[in-house]
């Protein structure tokens, strides 16, 4: 269940709100009645899967190679030739 308090309360116990949400707990604090923030418990690191992993390299790969977009590369010379009009 998430704790609701006020911005006021969590300035003058933050401590003690802390203490709650390092124990699994989430609390929603509000400011004049509105929900602004909410204190939560740090995800722990996510791990990938063999798959996830696998997919995860191929695409690193893929991107290191590059991707081509078609068309051709411009010289040097033609991309600074000036035109007469």
């Amino acid at each position: 269940m998430e704790q609701q308090i006020s911005l006021r309360e969590a300035n003058q116990h933050l401590s003690r709100y802390v203490k709650a949400v390092e124990k699994g707990e989430k609390i929603l604090i509000t400011h004049r009645g509105t929900p602004v923030t909410r204190l939560a418990p740090v995800e722990k690191e996510r791990t990938l899967s063999t798959e996830q992993h696998a997919s995860f390299k191929r695409t690193v790969a893929r991107m290191k190679r590059g991707y081509s977009l078609g068309g051709e590369r411009p010289s040097r010379e033609k991309l600074h030739e000036r035109r007469t009009h």
